[in-house]
């Protein structure tokens, strides 16, 4: 459904805070086709609209590689939504959206240390395939620089680029006659983020100057740092009520809203926290992917018991197999902390727990791997001749930390709020 746009969205969500009963609305990092059906089908269920938040690592256009997500690219990524959205009826409104988007955004442009005109060549070329493909919100972040490791980039830096990449994507877009997108500025990075109140709102400001002074639009949303962050599979940092609040009363005095990165694996109390501050939207990413690894090691532990019992013959080994490539595809060390960011495979693959906790943080990474895709069906196979529907179980299982985000956000009913008051 498209008549209510996520500029629509958030506006609403503006006007429901006044009389408390506005919400949260989710970022869902598609991590597999198996979690954008638990998401839809939440959404569903409980009346709400969502964001699929992607990544330039996760889905982007074939001549960057493609995406390590099913090797989605934009628009195969939106006909694969589009698809599970008809499969269970879908009646409410999803957003494709770009998640960091920009220059240095793809790990190797990053490594490769590329020059900044050839990185924002490449960023560009990416959002020409976001555009064309339909998504409905573009996230412009120049702030990976390579050059600036460690350093805080200069806000009018970023400020200069997202606004030529703004002007960019709008002259694209006009061009192809397509309809208005909502634009997402700001990081999310306690380096170079925005994080103080005094920050934000001069960030604020500079931009909306030059992006009046060029005749576009204002941001949709604007990223705020209010204390989380992620590491291994919890959440490492800690909720920050006032400043979130804060920053949210600086954002929607120029009519746009906070977005919290990040929000992976809060509390309940954090989570119920959300409401007071008026923050607009989390985003929520690696959660659901550990999630769902972990829905596959549990369905291994029941094939692994129904073959001692006799009910199986040829067990899969998809446990060992996940384990293995999690292991040695190496995304895993974004998400370390202290010296284990940089300990090598060989000491891993000798550290069982360490394996196993990396089999929770990494195993994500590896669904659209042959030999897992392989051990998967498997294991469904050998579950369906004992009358369990094991991919069904993946998917309530994913749903499970949705559901709760859904409660807390107060989401239940949210779109028939806010089509309420347009």
């Amino acid at each position: 459904m498209t008549d209510l746009s996520i500029k629509n969205v958030v506006q609403g969500l503006l006007e429901l805070q006044k009389n408390g009963d506005s919400g949260t609305i989710l970022g869902v990092g598609p991590m597999s086709k198996n979690c954008v059906q638990a998401a839809l089908e939440v959404s569903k269920e409980k009346d709400f609209p969502i964001m699929f938040i992607a990544s330039r690592n996760q889905v982007d256009a074939e001549e960057f590689g493609g995406g390590y997500v099913n090797g989605w690219n934009q628009f195969s990524f939106v006909e694969a939504v589009k698809e599970v959205s008809d499969s269970i009826n879908y009646d409410n409104y999803y957003y494709m959206c770009r998640d960091h988007g920009g220059p240095w955004q793809r790990d190797k442009e990053r490594n490769d240390h590329l020059e900044a005109e050839e990185a924002m060549s490449l960023g560009k070329k990416s959002y020409i395939a976001d555009i064309e493909a339909g998504f409905s919100l573009l996230m412009i972040d120049p702030t990976k620089d390579p050059f600036e490791v460690g350093k805080v980039i200069p806000l009018e830096t970023v400020i200069e680029r997202t606004v030529e990449l703004i002007e960019f994507c709008e002259a694209e877009r006009k061009k192809r006659d397509l309809p208005e997108i909502g634009y997402e500025v700001g990081t999310e990075e306690t380096n170079g983020g925005l994080t103080s109140t005094e920050t934000y709102e001069k960030f604020i400001l500079r931009l909306k100057e030059e992006l009046e002074s060029r005749n576009l639009p204002l941001p949709t949303f604007i990223v705020g740092q209010t204390g989380t962050l992620t590491r291994k599979t919890e959440q490492a940092g800690k909720f920050n009520f006032n400043n979130a609040k804060e920053l949210a009363k600086m954002a929607k005095k120029y009519g746009v809203g906070l977005k919290e990165h990040n929000g992976d694996y809060l509390d309940d109390v954090s989570l119920l926290e959300h409401i007071p501050s008026n923050i607009t939207a989390t985003n929520v990413a690696p959660q659901y992917g550990t999630e769902e690894t972990r829905a596959y090691l549990k369905l291994a532990k029941l094939e692994q018991r129904l073959s001692e019992y006799g009910l199986i013959q040829t067990p899969s080994n998809i446990y060992n197999v996940l384990l293995e490539h999690s292991i040695k595809s190496e995304r895993w060390r974004k998400w370390m902390i202290g010296d284990q960011v940089n300990i090598t495979v060989d000491e891993v693959l000798k550290d069982e727990t360490l394996s196993n906790e990396i089999i929770d943080i990494a195993g994500h990474y590896t669904f659209n791997n042959d030999d897992v895709k392989k051990e998967i069906d498997h294991l469904y196979n050998n579950l369906e001749k004992n009358g369990i529907d094991g991919n069904r179980f993946v998917i309530d299982h994913i749903k499970r930390p949705i559901r709760d985000y859904a409660e807390c956000y107060n989401l239940n009913g949210i779109t028939t709020k806010i089509k309420s008051i347009q």
